[in-house]
């Protein structure tokens, strides 16, 4: 049975380059959200048991998905991928319940890393 993934960024380029980085044997299926908004909407639909998640987006970024998240004690595991590497912001993402951060640009080996680490994988 597929993981059901989104993955959250308003940047297709970075959707896609995340989506090249999933590790090839990993059997999901994938649901793409351009904005805050459509990544809540796909939680909640019971299309992310997996959310990555960017942070700065327009319409809701993504501190204020994680907020959303984290009130409504939803049950998808969040992981960060963002430019923004503040120290911080990475440890406000990670008490706003993100499993982890990762920084931009997201590399096959790093995220596979990220997955095994969390038994996801």
């Amino acid at each position: 049975m597929p993981v059901l993934i989104t993955v959250c960024d308003d940047s297709m380029m970075s959707r896609k380059s995340v989506m090249r980085s999933l590790p090839p044997e990993w059997e999901v299926e994938i649901t793409q959200a351009c904005n805050g908004v459509e990544a809540l909407e796909a939680c909640y639909a019971g299309k992310a048991e997996i959310l990555f998640l960017d942070l700065t987006m327009p319409v809701m970024d993504g501190l204020e998905v994680l907020e959303n998240l984290k009130e409504k004690e939803a049950n998808t595991v969040v992981i960060v991928i963002s430019a923004d590497f503040q120290p911080e912001v990475q440890a406000r993402v990670v008490a706003l319940g993100a499993l982890t951060f990762i920084t931009k640009p997201v590399t096959a080996d790093r995220l596979r890393d990220v997955l095994r680490a969390a038994g996801l994988l």
